[in-house]
């Protein structure tokens, strides 16, 4: 006869709803009571000397058109703000602020001012606040913003269906040469995507960082662009391996997608950079992006080279990879901000970085999961070759 014996564990006794509903409204309305406190008190008013608030403007956008100067400023100070005078090129202006007023933290004004600014040379905008702060914005070439016109929209589309469709279509069109290649051949071009991609992973993340720095400080620019990496990166993961890990089209589609992202964020900074008269729009400057990106299509083409996929879906993942570049160029000559350039660098190199981890994943499972087998001379070789041309081509576009 054999002892049974009972396992008991004890587990707290469930609280009816209504009384953990009052325990999550408890510590808000302690709070709102705090803070009504607070601000009725005002506690803090012993420890003010008289010093004026800390104030900070960020230039966003500037408009030149035929009627003057246009720029879209942000306060980031403690306090509100109020904008006292504005001078161009040391001369004071009368200038319009829509909307008019003192600007809170973190709102946006515009500032109109009727100057007549010349084609092709220096302007310097100065903001004196009413407490006697400057903040100062230099337009480097004063050029014409391009206007919401449809001869501009469609001149953009084009410039930017040749710099990110163009090369992404022709990377694809090597899919039937390649298709008949062996193990090494394979291992070559895994490793060549992982070159170009991370080359792509290193230059979208500092661009991203470069931009955010000139973003107005509540945004907190650099931890914005590392939580927006991680969180791409995340939350692509948990997606792509929703139903497995992901293998042959599906791969490819992730790749064009990370690649899409990437070309987004380039292409707010050329539209930008075009409508600022940062750089000029010559023919040497569009072949070199288009040369810079004929590998992204190699890239994608790799993971489904023993596969069949429908036609259909080369012109899928051709439009996913660089359509981006077409939306990009409207958004950064029409409506940019260095924060939003920065936060799709940011997305975009978090979607690389799993794409990388992805087809470095493909590589050992076609290798048996040995891991030397990314050290092969074909794997080393085509690594070496996937960062090198991606390096050697950006120096042509690099602006």
């Amino acid at each position: 006869m054999s002892d049974v014996s009972t396992i008991t564990t004890d587990e707290p006794a469930s609280s009816p709803g209504w009384l953990r509903a009052i325990w999550v409204v408890v510590p808000f309305v302690i709070l709102g009571l705090a803070i009504a406190w607070l601000i009725s008190t005002d506690p803090l008013s012993s420890f003010r000397n008289g010093a004026p608030p800390v104030e900070n403007l960020t230039f966003e956008r500037t408009i030149l058109g035929p009627d003057g100067i246009r720029t879209l400023v942000r306060a980031g100070g403690s306090e509100p703000m109020t904008i006292a005078q504005v001078q161009v090129d040391d001369a004071y202006w009368q200038f319009r602020q829509e909307p008019a007023g003192t600007i809170a933290r973190g709102d946006t004004a515009w500032i109109s001012l009727t100057y007549p600014w010349v084609l092709g040379e220096a302007h310097t905008i100065r903001i004196i606040t009413n407490t006697g702060v400057t903040f100062d914005h230099l337009i480097e070439v004063a050029v014409p913003t391009p206007t919401r016109d449809t001869m501009s929209l469609t001149s953009q589309a084009i410039l930017g269906a040749f710099v990110g469709l163009l090369p992404v279509a022709i990377g694809l069109m090597f899919y039937p040469a390649l298709r008949g290649v062996g193990r090494n051949g394979m291992d070559f071009l895994l490793s060549l995507t992982v070159g170009l991609l991370a080359f792509l992973l290193v230059d979208a993340f500092a661009e991203a960082l470069e931009l955010s720095t000139q973003a107005a400080a509540l945004f907190q620019g650099p931890t914005m662009v590392v939580l927006a990496a991680v969180s791409s990166f995340l939350l692509l993961m948990a997606a792509g391996r929703r139903h497995g890990v992901p293998t042959g089209l599906a791969l490819a589609t992730f790749i064009a997608l990370g690649i899409g992202l990437h070309n987004l964020g380039e292409g707010l900074a050329i539209g930008a950079a075009f409508a600022s008269g940062a750089a000029g729009l010559g023919t040497f400057l569009v072949l070199g992006f288009t040369l810079h990106n004929i590998t992204e299509g190699i890239g994608i083409a790799a993971p489904i080279l023993k596969k069949r996929p429908p036609l259909w879906s080369f012109a899928a993942l051709t439009l996913l990879a660089g359509g981006p570049a077409v939306v990009g160029l409207w958004i950064g000559s029409l409506a940019y901000a260095p924060q939003w350039s920065a936060l799709a660098l940011a997305i975009g190199a978090g979607a690389i970085l799993q794409v990388v981890v992805e087809v470095i994943s493909l590589q050992l499972r076609q290798n048996a999961g040995v891991a030397r087998s990314l050290l092969t001379p074909a794997a080393m070789a085509g690594l070496a070759c996937g960062v090198g041309f991606m390096y050697v081509t950006a120096m042509l576009v690099k602006i």
